[in-house]
Parts: C-alpha cells; structure tokens; sequence
C-alpha cells in the first residue's frame, strides 16, 4: 500500500468523524460527579447506559440537557435517579 493510499484512507476516516461532529451535536464529556449534578437537574431525565465488554469493564452514559449532549464514564455504576428512564445501549461510540 501507498503512502497516498495510507493518507487518502486517514483523510476519510478524519472526514468521517467530522460528519459525525456535525450530525450529533456537541458532545460534553465530564466527570461522573458532574453528570450525577446534571442529571439531577433535569425532570425524567433520559439516560443512555452502556458497560464494557471483555478488557473494558467500565459504564459509559450520556444525556441530554438544554442542548447539549453530555458524556461521562466510570469504572462504577452510578446510581441514577428513580425518576430517570434508562435505555441499555449495546455500545457507545464518541468521535474523537
């Protein structure tokens, strides 16, 4: 393979990611601490929730507040709001 074609496959794939940015917003990545303090502002907040696979043991959760997405992961489980409702995600996948 080519250094072209190496080069013209990392400009696709950055381009990729570019669209992805595009087409989900902003995504505010934070502590676990901060997104228990935005979660408990919201009224039913809706929680997205995914745990690790084999190497990864850790849970990763999203939500939305006032616009923007909000993106935390924890080596432990958080314990959401009773008023939450929780949707199990397969996987979570953040542009970088």
């Amino acid at each position: 393979m080519s250094n072209g074609a190496v080069a013209g496959g990392a400009a696709a794939a950055a381009a990729a990611i570019a669209q992805a940015i595009k087409a989900s917003g902003a995504i505010v990545k934070v502590e676990p601490e901060e997104f228990m303090k935005i979660v408990s502002r919201g009224k039913n907040p809706l929680i997205v929730v995914s745990k690790g696979g084999f190497l990864n043991k850790a849970f990763d959760y999203l939500t939305g507040y006032k616009g923007f997405v909000f993106y935390t992961r924890s080596d432990k489980p958080l314990y959401l709001p009773g008023d939450s409702e929780t949707i199990l995600a397969k996987q979570i996948w953040i542009p970088s």
